[in-house]
């Protein structure tokens, strides 16, 4: 891998990592198109992304914790909910084409670019 490619990589995790940390989540809707742009197909890009939220993800928790911002009553529930989505999400992943996973995924993007909208 080049110095460029590398330097380029770095910024580019600067971003998400940014990104992630200011709205506490999010980073893995600029990971996935950042991946993609370097010529992974979309599983690629998206199991991918998962692996690289995850230290920016603990990174984040431990800011937020240690400044009081995490509601407790709700963690173990939706973690619990999202483990199960996340086993269905891969197994998902495995079925479908990479075509329909990115009509899937700019869906996804559109429907969250409105909500914050409105």
């Amino acid at each position: 891998m080049t110095a460029k490619k590398v330097c380029g990589l770095l910024a580019a995790g600067v971003f998400i990592g940014v990104i992630n940390g200011f709205f506490g989540g999010g980073g893995g809707m600029i990971c996935v198109p950042a991946l993609l742009l370097l010529g992974l197909a979309n599983k690629n890009a998206q199991a991918t992304a998962i692996l690289i939220m995850l230290p920016i993800s603990i990174a984040s928790a431990i800011v937020y914790y240690s400044n009081g911002f995490v509601e407790w009553d709700m963690v173990l529930y939706v973690s619990i909910g999202s483990v199960i989505g996340g086993i269905v999400g891969a197994y998902l992943l495995k079925k479908l084409s990479n075509n329909v996973l990115q009509y899937i995924f700019a869906l996804v993007v559109i429907a969250a670019g409105i909500k914050m909208l409105i």
